[in-house]
């Protein structure tokens, strides 16, 4: 009796080996892949530490993990087996990330074109597009629908650990991107003279900065979160929250997963290239000029004429406007 072979389920690699706001941006196209491709597996390279947000959006199959400092693109992507059947460039517009996938050798390449790899037939890169419309935009030129507004999360399963509250996040990826402690403090003195519950969080080397932000505002421990919390508690916080307030960052990106009210501070980067969707549930602060150096060492001057009476009168603007 011959014996039967089986079929391969053929395989779709997405590079995307960013932060948690460069993944949350990303899912649009991620799910947008997900419908064209159902028989697929879709293997996404990015940072092991974002397992549970990758699981979170219902579009990956498996995470393959992949990074570098710096938001470089990796040295390498352990990949075995056959050359992947399709191959998807969502880190940036190349060449490092174009020829890092080329050695792959997968049997598609779906990319913006760079004119250091003329062998990538793709879509031109517009420097100041939208991150969100940007990827969607790639896929829509090789034929496939993209809708940049499917962004949301369901709600994690478990309870908040302090529903309810104003999240303050004084953190980012970079000192550029933060607003003063300062002046976080300021606000969250208001907020509690107001009789609101006032949380701060911070990723797991922003401990100093977050218990900085506690002493100032004088916030007891059981709502001080620091040291990173775990993605799913996080993401309950969130949910539940009355508001976030934070810079250019993930939890900005993830307040907008799940259609929590935000206030988000732009600077250096203006938020016609990151910001929220337009939504009276999203304020945005913003003092328009020259863009800065989002991986700065210095708070950026546009950061620092938003003042913390900004902050508290775009809260007062969310009032009356719950989470969907």
């Amino acid at each position: 009796m011959t014996p039967q072979r089986t079929r391969r389920r053929p395989r779709l690699l997405v590079l995307r080996a960013l932060g948690l706001g460069d993944l949350l941006a990303g899912v649009p196209a991620l799910r947008a892949l997900r419908r064209a491709h159902p028989g697929h597996e879709l293997v996404l390279a990015a940072p092991a530490e974002l397992g549970p947000v990758v699981a979170a959006t219902g579009a990956v199959d498996r995470l393959l993990p992949a990074s570098a400092p710096g938001r470089a693109v990796p040295h390498r992507i352990d990949w075995t087996g056959p050359p992947p059947d399709i191959a998807v460039d969502l880190h940036g517009n190349g060449p490092p990330s174009h020829r890092l996938l080329m050695r792959l050798r997968p049997l598609e390449l779906l990319a913006f074109a760079h004119p250091e790899t003329p062998e990538v037939d793709g879509p031109q890169w517009f420097p100041e597009e939208h991150e969100r419309a940007r990827w969607c935009r790639l896929l829509r030129s090789y034929g496939i629908d993209a809708d940049p507004a499917d962004l949301r999360l369901p709600r994690p399963p478990g309870p908040s650990p302090a529903p309810g509250a104003v999240v303050l996040h004084p953190g980012a990826g970079a000192p550029s991107r933060c607003w003063p402690t300062e002046d976080y403090a300021t606000v969250a003195e208001a907020l509690r003279e107001r009789g609101q519950r006032v949380v701060v969080t911070g990723g797991a080397d922003e401990g100093d900065l977050v218990a900085d932000l506690a002493k100032r505002a004088d916030l007891p421990d059981t709502d001080v979160f620091g040291g990173g919390l775990p993605f799913d508690r996080l993401s309950a916080l969130v949910a539940d929250a009355r508001a976030v307030v934070s810079g250019d960052t993930g939890i900005a990106h993830l307040a907008v997963a799940h259609g929590t009210p935000s206030v988000t501070l732009f600077g250096p980067v203006p938020p016609s290239r990151w910001g929220p969707p337009a939504h009276p549930r999203h304020q945005v602060l913003w003092h328009p000029g020259p863009d800065g150096d989002p991986h700065g060492r210095r708070t950026d001057p546009a950061l620092l004429r938003i003042r913390p009476d900004d902050v508290l009168a775009a809260l007062r603007e969310l009032r009356g406007i719950p989470p969907p």
